[in-house]
């Protein structure tokens, strides 16, 4: 859950959350809940974004995946979109010697618009849940006529698994995750968006699929394009 808002009317916009007072201590609370299992998620196609020239990274809170993602293509040039300025600040200083590659835009998402397309790859990492189902829809169908064909979209996210796990032990997690962020930052969001729905939707493919953390985690690579593609759900214990 990191900080980024989006598109939409004025009239149906929710307060925008506070992230600014995590930014210094975000990834030690990341460590002590889930120790590396998130960032593992964020870097699980960290691979196949080799060839990407032009990113749009949206609410990546501290920076971990920009900064990687900085280190493993010394081609690819990012727009960050942050609500949160420490949020940013804290990116921009993780990014270190890469920062120069960065173009940062402190701005709620629901009135930004897309500075320098076409992007070839877009990632939302822990960003999606903090939208409602409506919201996620409008963010996919703003950024769709701005990405190049066979753009990439990366994401990782939160889930609940189909069995006793998902009933027993993600469910009140999940839940008990929305609580302490509403306290911490406001976030008004209380339930998981159906993100897969509104990218296929909007024309987008699943290529590969990863869990970890008996399904309580996942991350996806989407293509964007009519080609069909095959679903590969890769777990990892």
């Amino acid at each position: 859950m990191n900080s980024a808002s989006i598109p939409q009317s004025a009239a149906a916009r929710e307060p925008a959350p506070n992230f600014d007072g995590l930014a210094r201590v975000y990834r030690w609370m990341e460590l002590f809940t889930f120790g590396p299992w998130l960032q593992r998620s964020r870097l699980a196609f960290l691979a196949d974004l080799a060839a990407c020239r032009n990113a749009l990274v949206l609410g990546d809170g501290d920076g971990r995946f920009t900064s990687e993602l900085l280190r493993s293509n010394r081609s690819v040039r990012i727009e960050a979109v942050d609500l949160s300025s420490a949020m940013l600040g804290a990116l921009l200083h993780r990014a270190g010697v890469n920062a120069s590659r960065i173009r940062i835009h402190c701005a709620d998402a629901r009135a930004w618009q897309p500075a320098s397309p076409p992007y070839d790859l877009v990632a939302t990492h822990f960003f999606l849940d903090c939208l409602t189902k409506e919201e996620v829809g409008c963010l996919i169908d703003a950024l769709r006529p701005n990405l190049t064909a066979g753009a990439l979209w990366v994401v990782s996210e939160f889930a609940v698994p189909d069995r006793w796990f998902g009933r027993l032990i993600a469910r009140p997690l999940i839940r008990l995750l929305y609580m302490a962020f509403d306290l911490l930052t406001g976030l008004a969001i209380r339930s998981l968006p159906d993100h897969a729905a509104a990218l296929r939707v909007a024309g987008f493919t699943l290529n590969r699929r990863q869990t970890s953390l008996g399904g309580l985690l996942v991350s996806e690579l989407w293509s964007a394009g009519p080609e069909p593609a095959i679903d590969i759900e890769l777990h990892e214990l």
